[in-house]
């Protein structure tokens, strides 16, 4: 089969044909790929900043948004049969240890992430995951249109979702970054609270598709985006700012416009946060971490999804135009998310 390799940290993938995956245990689920999102964290495994935390092994298969329909199963597989359209959860959990039994999949002390981890990911025709990461989906769902979903989809969800007790009718959100992550953060916002929505991107047409997606206000990110927010807020800042950029100086902007006793929501990642500790004193600020979300957020998006109340904004690309949908996105050049389809 296909697949884009990483031979090199530094240097772009290479798409070449390797072995299809097999079935290794009875909870193994053998995926046929119909989309797989390309994602920045892709831009920032190829130069080496998850080497450390997930130490894989050189060459292997990238990708971590997949859906598709699933092709063979293993023995004890019960909550899918081949042929089912499924999404599928990025890390792969157990659901024994304490974690999982509370619910939180992402701190599961046994996980696996393909694409990430010692694991090859989605990028590819086929891809083996487990059980416990698929979500089945309505037949009639394209998984090109919501692949990115189960990354991007599930980190801006799950970031909202933790923000909902705190936006109250007369409440003010910013989402800053209207992007891949920003442009779903935006409808989840729209779908689950009564809140303002103000976004704040340098791209126009970022900010008009952020308007016709559910934000009430936008500004551009013109150097004077901290002093608008603030405008708009009448000079006190908003109750959250969800951070979907947090690197080149945003995520201290994010800060600025957080109000008191309001709270910086930090998604986006590359940054570096510099805040004299007097300030989280003085006006009661918080700055909250969102990683990827859980299986039950993924399940309560697609429910959004599959209602038309969240949908993805795309570009596909053919699976062998794998490094050309890499660049486009490192030069800004996708609105949304670019999806690679076998």
């Amino acid at each position: 089969m296909r697949a884009v390799r990483l031979h090199d940290y530094h240097k772009p993938p290479v798409v070449e044909d390797v072995p299809e995956p097999t079935l290794s245990g009875p909870l193994d689920v053998i995926v046929k790929i119909g989309g797989a999102g390309v994602c920045r964290t892709d831009l920032h495994i190829i130069e080496g900043q998850w080497a450390e935390a997930m130490g894989p092994e050189l060459p292997y298969t990238i990708g971590h948004e997949n859906a598709g329909w699933v092709e063979e199963v293993g023995a004890g597989v019960t909550n899918v049969a081949p042929g089912d359209t499924v999404i599928l959860h990025p890390q792969p959990s157990c659901g024994l240890c304490r974690a999982c039994r509370a619910g939180k999949d992402m701190q599961c002390s046994n996980a696996f992430f393909p694409g990430l981890s010692n694991n090859d990911g989605g990028m590819a025709e086929y891809l083996r995951t487990s059980a416990r990461a698929c979500v089945k989906l309505n037949p009639e769902t394209k998984p090109s249109d919501v692949a990115a979903l189960a990354d991007a989809g599930i980190t801006a969800y799950h970031a909202v979702r933790k923000a909902v007790p705190l936006l109250y009718p007369g409440t003010t959100a910013v989402v800053q970054g209207a992007g891949g992550l920003g442009h779903i953060g935006i409808q989840c916002l729209a779908a689950l609270t009564a809140t303002r929505i103000v976004v704040v991107d340098r791209n126009p047409d970022a900010l008009a598709l952020a308007k016709q997606i559910g934000a009430d206000e936008t500004v551009q990110a013109d150097g004077n985006q901290v002093e608008a927010v603030k405008e708009l807020t009448g000079g006190e800042g908003a109750n959250v700012v969800f951070d979907f950029v947090a690197e080149g100086g945003a995520e201290n902007d994010a800060w600025q416009m957080t109000g008191p006793d309001g709270s910086q929501f930090m998604i986006g990642y590359g940054g570096e946060v510099k805040i004299p500790t007097l300030d989280f004193i003085a006006a009661e600020k918080n700055i909250i971490g969102n990683i990827v979300g859980t299986y039950n957020d993924l399940a309560e998006l697609m429910v959004l999804a599959q209602a038309g109340k969240v949908t993805l904004h795309t570009k596909t690309y053919p699976l062998d135009s794998a490094v050309e949908a890499l660049d486009d996105l490192d030069n800004g050049r996708v609105r949304g998310r670019a999806i690679l389809v076998p």
